[in-house]
């Protein structure tokens, strides 16, 4: 006999409705400014703001427009927020997009003379679409996207949620100081653009750790003892955030890390520990239903986990399998040289680039709408087995990174119109933001999850392996440092702007970015390159801070070190080094 506690109730707008959905979509990038600009750099950022983020917003507003309001759950990472509202990203992206502009210009007058009447098309399409984003961008939304992502939330027409302050893999940062560290500045972020205070949290790469004795996995001393160190949810409690997202395996108990674990002898270590205290309960667990996580023996302010759906989450995940893979749609991988706009499609050869055929935008839109049309009536059968299986209409949460959706699926972005449209008009599917969905069905089972992610087999291999333990080296060096520093001279106002410059040094070597890029080869020399630059320069600023504590005569080099690494990494203003004090143990 199951144990399962559905939700007594739902917030429904339809009579008879099988359940709810909601789309939640993930926004990140590193901080890149003034850090290269291609191939990897700042180009990274506009690429995904002109393929992207404006056009989501055209999307949204396009739906307003028709009476449909497109209630999306919308994650928009600190770092990425001030990025977009830094004053040097708008000349950046102004100057990507007249590049694009002239460049479609040039394959015009090109393909003109040539006679090829194909190309010339699809260059007129770049063209109006490259001088459509930047109208836009400069007369509808005034030059400002974190403020047009913010009136979309103040007008009800979607939920903005936060992170990290740079995206820091929580389970694997070395103090609870560091932790709160980048969750309080998250959310304080979040609170300066935004104007309100954030319900939800997306855990960077959907990353938990429960509350252990817990050693680090690189650099522990021999007979070094472990430490009791805290859940993740308790410091989301802590900071009144009300949910975050996991992995469904996480939640289903996680008692398999796969063979990645195998591979590599910190993350084996990690595993042991966490076993000796997690006891997965034996009640049945349904990814379509949030529940509340404790991983303490203590009552904690009420934090609740929705699971990523798979059954929706391969058909835009997955290039082989899902949508995104069709032979219709833009091939992002092929470019022509030396403009480097795209001119062909996906092709039925998907692997060899040379046998590309030609894109054909009218083709693309028909299988948009066939694909639509399937995601949606996908929606309908997963509710409808929900419900009969568990007697309540469930609610699907489908979790994906943002950036999917134009920037690396050209035609995504029409794809949400498409679904959130068909969505509107479906007599059975409500759409609830997970805040409203949360606050209508308050979920009363408690569950305790093991430690995961997202990311390739389930936990952390991606970001712990032979190639990224040198990072973690550093980062633990580096946490141990600004917390001594914090301790010894966070009250001293001579120190201050060392502290904070020390402080976004620090959270930018956190980025969970650096050990992807690594472990993946997607821009590997760049990562190392970024974590070496930040683990010297916060070297470099801790080093003067103890030498003006100490009142030391300061060179006017040194100075001048410090104002380039202002001018250079001036994320977070508000940055408060007296994060990092020393908590009390657990």
């Amino acid at each position: 006999m199951s144990n399962y506690s559905p939700p007594m109730t739902l917030k429904t707008q339809k009579p008879d409705a099988l359940g709810g959905f909601n789309f939640v979509l993930h926004s990140h990038i590193p901080y890149v400014l003034s850090h290269g600009r291609w191939p990897h750099g700042t180009d990274w950022l506009v690429e995904v703001a002109a393929e992207t983020y404006v056009p989501l917003l055209e999307v949204f507003y396009r739906l307003i427009e028709e009476g449909i309001s497109p209630q999306l759950t919308l994650g928009i990472t600190p770092i990425l927020t001030e990025q977009l509202a830094d004053p040097g990203f708008h000349g950046e992206f102004i100057e990507y997009l007249d590049g694009r502009i002239a460049s479609a210009r040039r394959n015009l007058q090109e393909f003109q003379q040539s006679g090829n009447v194909h190309q010339l098309g699809i260059a007129y399409y770049w063209d109006a679409f490259y001088t459509g984003v930047k109208d836009v961008y400069e007369n509808r939304y005034a030059c400002d996207i974190v403020g047009a992502f913010r009136k979309l939330q103040e007008e009800g027409h979607l939920e903005i949620i936060t992170s990290a302050a740079t995206h820091g893999y929580l389970p694997l940062i070395g103090t609870d100081e560091s932790v709160s560290a980048q969750i309080k500045q998250g959310i304080q972020t979040y609170e300066k653009h935004y104007g309100q205070k954030p319900s939800g949290f997306w855990l960077p790469e959907c990353a938990y750790r429960p509350r252990y004795e817990w050693r680090p996995p690189v650099g522990a001393a021999p007979g070094e003892k472990p430490i009791l160190r805290r859940g993740v949810e308790e410091f989301l409690a802590e900071n009144g955030i009300e949910y975050f997202f996991v992995d469904a395996h996480l939640l289903k108990g996680g008692s398999s890390i796969g063979v990645y674990a195998d591979r590599f002898a910190g993350l084996q270590a990690l595993w042991k520990q966490f076993q000796k205290t997690y006891e997965p309960e034996k009640a049945e667990r349904t990814p379509y239903a949030p529940y509340l996580v404790n991983s303490t023996d203590a009552p904690l302010e009420p934090v609740a986990i929705f699971s990523r759906d798979h059954v929706t989450g391969q058909q835009v995940w997955s290039g082989d399998t899902g949508y995104p893979g069709d032979p219709a749609y833009l091939e992002f991988h092929k470019k022509r040289y030396p403009e480097n706009l795209r001119y062909w499609r996906v092709s039925e050869n998907k692997e060899d680039l040379d046998s590309k055929a030609l894109y054909e935008p009218h083709v693309a839109a028909q299988r948009l709408e066939v694909h639509a049309e399937h995601f949606v009536s996908l929606i309908a059968e997963t509710l409808t087995e929900h419900r009969k299986a568990k007697g309540t209409p469930g609610f699907i949460t489908a979790l994906y990174d943002t950036e999917l959706y134009g920037h690396w699926w050209f035609e995504g972005p029409e794809f949400l119109y498409l679904v959130l449209k068909k969505l509107h008009e479906h007599p059975q599917i409500d759409r609830l933001t997970c805040r409203d969905y949360l606050h209508a069905n308050p979920p009363k089972t408690v569950v305790s999850l093991p430690e995961g992610s997202w990311g390739e087999g389930g936990y952390h291999w991606i970001w712990l392996n032979e190639w990224t333990v040198w990072t973690w080296e550093k980062i633990y060096k580096a946490e141990a440092e600004m917390i001594s520093l914090a301790d010894e001279y966070g009250d001293d106002m001579r120190v201050t702007t060392l502290l904070k410059q020390a402080a976004r040094e620090l959270l930018l070597l956190e980025s969970s970015d650096w050990q992807f890029s690594i472990s993946t080869f997607s821009s590997r020399d760049y990562a190392e390159q970024r974590v070496n630059f930040h683990f010297t320069r916060f070297t470099q600023i801790a080093e003067l801070a103890r030498k003006v504590g100490r009142g030391e005569q300061v060179l006017p080099q040194e100075w001048d070190n410090l104002g380039e690494a202002e001018d250079r990494d001036r994320c977070f203003p508000d940055v408060d080094p007296n994060w990092w004090r020393k908590r009390e143990a657990v």
